[in-house]
Parts: structure tokens; sequence; C-alpha cells
């Protein structure tokens, strides 16, 4: 039998060969796109893999952010050990905060947050029009197609009308403007990875999510949830799985209640971009893990009070899907090849998951048992609900951003590797390097 430090080597080995496959694909994505731009095509990749520009630069969230970075990754690991979780999961979440906003910052307050929401293609751009909830409820998918006068901007028309209905109740309530709702929107995206240590927590054990956590907090995807709409998506898909898991693993009417909120999470979760009805794979993973039927069936009833407020509002959910698919097919997607994109994806997921990702995916593929059940089925419903959304043609680039709530998911196998510490530095290295390097756009 080979020795333990004999074992951990031959592991970090085969890390290493899987980061490198990782990187490697990234080299060949960046040059196949290159020359397909060389070519003509229309990929609209200033720098493929990625939806972003060379533009190495600095700004006021530099420090902090570097600052967040190495406390992370010296001290992150002993305080995930030795908090409570409660305090654990406050500082987790308070720290992703800052880490989101700092990164968003060194791209300044106006170009980092204040504009990201509030261009001519955003979801704040067409607040102004409604002057009556209902009415644009009710009449939502008569503006949703791009040939007639009066349709809706492309991030509102390309989704279900309850993200832009959110944005729209944010501008009622005073929020209104790139700058708070910015700042909102962090707030609520940075949540996700509390989430899904929450998840991992309920279904296989305190210790396995307390090894989550530094690497949910750090996780490289931040660049882009800091500011987009995508980073909400994905804390609002992981809280409606998290509370979902709670209910499945405790008895009484409080899990009854978890299960229900989870199940209203879910079903708003729908109604915030089509695709997220792919996260419903790691809802599923909860309910395979537990087999709780009565935490299925409070769930449901959440689920069907959205889809059934909605409906009754006046908005079909698969109206709107079809719709979106006639413009979806004659906007830039029509000219950016799917064989180039359906492996060219997966070298921009590379970004937002970064190279620890790798090697725990690789630690949980070669030994399947050293993931409990639960959080193996969590990491794989978001695995699986990406490489769905991969083949389906429907998402052909800036996937480092649009796929952050299956993502967020596959830091779970990163719990596997015997020496936080370096693969955290790696996470905080690329994240740091993405966002002084290049100017994300979106």
């Amino acid at each position: 039998m080979a020795s333990r430090p004999a074992r951990v080597a031959s592991g970090t080995v085969g890390d290493l060969i899987a980061v490198a496959c990782a990187v490697g694909l990234v080299l060949v994505a960046a040059v196949v796109g290159r020359a397909l731009l060389a070519r003509g095509a229309d990929i609209f990749l200033p720098w493929p893999p990625l939806l972003a520009a060379w533009m190495p630069h600095v700004g006021p969230g530099t420090p902090v952010a570097v600052a967040v970075a190495v406390l992370v990754t010296t001290r992150g690991p002993d305080l995930a050990a030795g908090l409570r979780w409660g305090p654990l999961l406050s500082a987790a979440y308070g720290t992703a905060v800052v880490w989101t906003l700092a990164l968003a910052l060194v791209d300044g307050w106006q170009r980092g947050i204040v504009e990201r929401l509030s261009s001519s293609q955003e979801y704040l751009h067409d607040v102004s029009r409604v002057s009556d909830i209902p009415t644009m409820l009710r009449t939502f998918d008569q503006f949703i197609l791009t040939d007639q006068p009066g349709h809706w901007t492309t991030h509102v028309g390309a989704h279900p009308p309850g993200v832009f209905l959110f944005y729209v109740v944010l501008d009622r309530l005073g929020l209104g403007g790139g700058g708070p709702a910015g700042v909102v929107t962090v707030l609520i995206g940075a949540a996700a990875g509390v989430a899904v240590a929450v998840a991992v927590r309920a279904l296989s054990g305190a210790d396995l999510a307390r090894r989550v956590v530094p690497f949910a907090v750090l996780f490289p995807g931040a660049v882009w949830v800091g500011v987009s709409a995508d980073g909400m998506f994905a804390a609002v898909l992981a809280w409606g799985v998290a509370l979902l898991a709670i209910g499945a693993t405790s008895a009484g009417p409080r899990a009854d209640g978890a299960a229900l909120a989870g199940g209203l999470l879910l079903g708003w979760s729908l109604y915030q971009s089509y695709g997220l009805v792919l996260g419903g794979l790691v809802a599923l993973a909860v309910l395979v893990a537990t087999r709780s039927w009565r935490a299925a069936g409070w769930a449901a009833l959440g689920v069907g009070v959205v889809v059934a407020a909605f409906t009754v509002a006046g908005f079909w959910w698969f109206t709107g899907l079809g719709l979106v698919r006639v413009i979806y097919a004659a906007s830039i997607a029509s000219t950016r090849p799917y064989a180039y994109f359906v492996w060219a994806n997966l070298a921009a997921v590379v970004f937002a998951v970064g190279p620890a990702v790798v090697a725990g995916l690789r630690r949980a593929a070669s030994r399947p048992r050293t993931l409990p059940l639960g959080a193996a089925l969590l990491a794989a419903g978001g695995l699986a609900a990406l490489l769905l959304a991969d083949a389906s043609g429907l998402s052909k680039a800036e996937v480092e951003r649009i796929w952050l709530p299956f993502t967020v998911w596959l830091v779970i196998p990163c719990a596997l590797l015997p020496r936080a510490r370096p693969w955290l530095a790696v996470q905080a290295g690329l994240a740091l390097a993405v966002n002084h390097l290049l100017l994300t756009v979106w």
C-alpha cells in the first residue's frame, strides 16, 4: 500500500495535469477564436474565449481586493474550521460582498458599478417605460420580438419578466439608477456561495461545508457577479436549493416552511431566466439524495404558486420562451459557429471557476466515493446543467457570466484538495489578473 505522502504527491501531479489540460483548452480557444476573427467571422469576442477587451488597469478597488485575497488565503481555512457556524456564514457573506465590490471597483465606481445595469441594453434602460406593473406583466410578451416598434431592450426582452419586475420595484422603492441597483444586485449575488455551503452542510455535514467556504468566498466568478443580474440569479437558485435541502433533512413545521420557501425561490428563478429551468437538476439532486417526498411536495407547491401568479397576471412562460428563441436565432448568435463555441464555452468557464475547481473535479471523478453522496450530487447537478446548456446551442459565448447559477456549485469538490492555501492563492490570483488585465463587458 502506498504511503500517504506518496498518495498526496501522486494526487498533486494528477491535479497539475488536469489544470495544464484546462490551460491548454483556453490557449487553443484563444488561438482558434483569433483565427476566426482574422477570417472575418462575426463571433463578437474581442478577446476570445471571453467577452472582454485587453486593457491593463488598476482602480480604487485594487488594494481592497488584494487585501481580501491575502486574508482569505492565509486565514480562511483556519477561520472556516474554528468559527461557530452562524458567525462563519456571516463572515463568509461579508467577505464575499467586499471581495465582489472590490473587484468591480477595479474598474471604478462609474464603469464598474453604475453603468453595468444602466446601459442601453440593460434592465434599467426600460424601467421608466413602466407606469403600471399589472399592464407591464399582461403585455410583456407583446414587446419581446425586436422587429416591432417599442420592443424591450436586449436583456429585458431576452428574459422572463421576473427580473425586470425586480428592478422596477427597486425603482419604486427609491433604489433606482445604476448605483443603488448595482449595489443591491451585488448584495444578493454575493450570497450564492453561502447558500452552497448551507446546502452542503444539510446533505453532507458541517466538516465538508467548512472546507468549501473559503473557495466559495474567493470564487473567481465574482468578477462577473459584480455587477450582473446573472450573479443575482445564481444566489436565488442557490438559496432555493439550500432551503429545499434544509427542509428535506429536517422534520416538523419549520422543515415544511423551509421546503416551501425553497420552492418559491426556485419558482421565482424560472421567471428570472429561461435557462434556469436547468437549475432544476440541482434541486433534483437534493431529492435524490434525501428521498424526501414531503419536502418535494412543499417545494412543488411553492413553484406552483409563483407560476400561477405570473400566469394569472398575463404572462405565459412557454410563450415567452418561444418568442425569445425567435429573437435569439436572428441575433449575433446566428453568426457564432456552434462547432467552435460548443467547446470554447468550456474554456471560458475555466476563468469563472478557476484551477482549484478543475483539480477538485478531477479528484471527484477519479475517486467518486471520496465526496459524500449529497455533495457529489449537488456538484453533478450543476455540471449536468452546464453541459446541457452547452449542448443546446442556446448559449454561445458570454457563458462565464450566464452560467454563474451552475458554476457556483462546482466549488464543492474543492473540499477534496489536501492543501487549501495554495489553491486559494491561485483562485484569487486568477480573479485579480482577469479584472486588472481585461475590461469585462456584457
